[in-house]
């Protein structure tokens, strides 16, 4: 790290209607540094690089790139300021192809035809991903990205922003969905990338990345810079960080289980699960009361087997028992009479409608407990909102205002919510605080933990091995389709599950 100043934002403040996202922050980066943005869904992070990437323009404030004021309007500009954004929303387009989305707005164009060179930009984006390792992706450039999973369009992200002539890199929950493994590749890029100039912005939930990766960590809270510390010694602990975070200390992150309280009934049976060639003979069974969690690499089927007991994605063969009872749920509103809801991992495709409201969102599930005779009551709509708002501590408690204008820690709880509204037997959390902060991640943690004092069954899928770990009574694990390990929460261990999830004998 040189320690020169290549960016410098002056007391940006920035406001939206009914919120203060921004409030005089000052934020400088130095070229050949990490430079960590942390703080709860909420703080400003996402807004502040919003600012410098173009996508808002700043009420008050100035920025400075080496040393020169710039306004910075639009995406274009940022580009032109060699500045690339990685955003946790995804900007890829669906019906495009992987080195389409890539090259989307710098086509290469052949100089004899000046038509595109789609052959020359297959074979750069190839040799882009296989240079930084991310061949998760195959061989397969031409498939739409909308056919990939939300890993290896993260990848995409990813590629597509190192194409640009980049200076500043942003990187909004980089990892969110990666891999331990694409993780550790990640980091060795964001090293080289270091040693070469270019300034980085990292803004993640994980803390021991943001303490492992990052030379600077600033904190937001409420829109307001708390405080930037130095991290060139790697000596800053996540307690200090989440006491920044939050202005006081977490007690007791993850709740007690007491594993002897479970109620023995069996919930869900699953015997035999099979879809050709994406699962193979999955048997389990979830108890009332118990956490279940399901650890495993990406690709290795975790989603589709939950999809497929809540009736959204076709099995072959194989049974599904609830209650003691052999049910064929062909789709996703049988499951949910049944008493099984899915909360998903893509929360903003799948579990949310962005434009609508909060309680319009909350009530989507749940019509027979607002309606009369076909028709809407309003007072009963705005009850049940408030109700789950309340009980979820959902903020801004504003339930007629758009969930897209919500933090993502607040949204994964109006998913939640919604579920909660139907009263379930059993709850399959799929990568439940991806995106999440760690104020919010303990609340969720809590909630699961409530629910279970009530005999619903929980099933946990996450990547983060310490949160399985921390949360669940059983942990199975998949590799390649197949149930590979099953550990008791007294016996589980980081280095079991690896084993397991990457086929090896413990």
């Amino acid at each position: 790290m040189n320690g020169e100043i290549i960016l410098r934002m002056k007391n940006i403040s920035k406001s939206f209607p009914g919120v203060q996202a921004l409030k005089n922050v000052s934020f400088d980066l130095k070229k050949g540094e990490v430079h960590a943005l942390v703080g709860e869904n909420g703080a400003g992070k996402s807004t502040l690089m919003k600012v410098l990437g173009g996508v808002h323009l700043a009420d008050e404030g100035e920025i400075e790139i080496n040393g020169v004021p710039v306004e910075i309007t639009s995406p274009r500009d940022a580009l032109d300021h060699n500045i690339s954004v990685i955003h946790q929303e995804f900007n890829l387009v669906p019906t495009l192809n992987v080195y389409e989305n890539v090259f989307l707005g710098k086509e290469l164009i052949k100089k004899t035809t000046r038509s595109i060179d789609r052959k020359l930009m297959r074979e750069k984006t190839k040799e882009l991903l296989e240079s930084l390792g991310l061949t998760i992706i195959g061989t397969n450039y031409d498939i739409p990205v909308r056919n990939l999973s939300v890993a290896q369009q993260q990848l995409v992200e990813i590629a597509k922003a190192l194409f640009n002539e980049t200076n500043i890199l942003v990187m909004d929950e980089p990892t969110s969905v990666l891999t331990s493994k694409e993780t550790e590749i990640l980091f060795e890029l964001i090293n080289k990338f270091k040693e070469e100039g270019m300034a980085i912005v990292y803004i993640s939930h994980r803390l021991e990345e943001v303490i492992t990766i990052s030379d600077r960590i600033t904190v937001l809270r409420d829109g307001e810079l708390i405080t930037t510390m130095d991290n060139s010694d790697k000596n800053v602990s996540k307690d200090e960080i989440v006491a920044h975070m939050i202005g006081r200390n977490i007690e007791d992150y993850y709740p007690d289980r007491s594993t002897d309280k479970i109620n023995g009934d069996v919930v869900l049976e699953v015997k035999n699960l099979t879809a050709k060639g994406i699962f193979d003979s999955v048997s389990f069974n979830v108890r009332k009361g118990e956490i279940l969690g399901f650890a495993g690499l990406v690709g290795a089927g975790r989603t589709e087997i939950m999809k497929a007991i809540f009736g959204d994605f076709h099995y072959n063969s194989g049974e599904i028992i609830l209650d003691g009872v052999k049910k064929r749920i062909r789709s996703t509103t049988e499951a949910i009479k049944e008493g099984i809801v899915l909360v998903p991992e893509d929360r903003k495709q799948e579990g949310l409608v962005l434009l609508m409201t909060l309680a319009d969102n909350i009530s989507l599930p749940n019509t027979d407990k607002i309606t009369s005779l076909g028709t809407v009551r309003r007072k009963k709509k705005t009850s049940l909102a408030n109700e789950f708002v309340e009980k979820l501590a959902i903020r801004p408690p504003m339930i007629n205002r758009p969930i897209q204008n919500f933090s993502g820690g607040n949204q994964q709880k109006t998913v939640i919510a919604k579920w909660l509204a139907t009263n379930p037997k059993l709850i399959i959390l799929d990568e439940p605080t991806r995106g999440v902060d760690v104020g919010a991640k303990s609340e969720i943690y809590s909630l699961v933990n409530d629910l279970t004092k009530a005999g619903v069954g929980i099933v946990f899928v996450s990547s983060e091995l310490p949160e399985l770990l921390g949360v669940c009574d059983r942990i199975l694990v998949v590799h390649e389709g197949r149930i590979s390990g099953e550990f008791r929460k007294e016996e589980a261990t980081e280095e079991k599950i690896l084993r397991a999830a990457a086929g090896m004998e413990n």
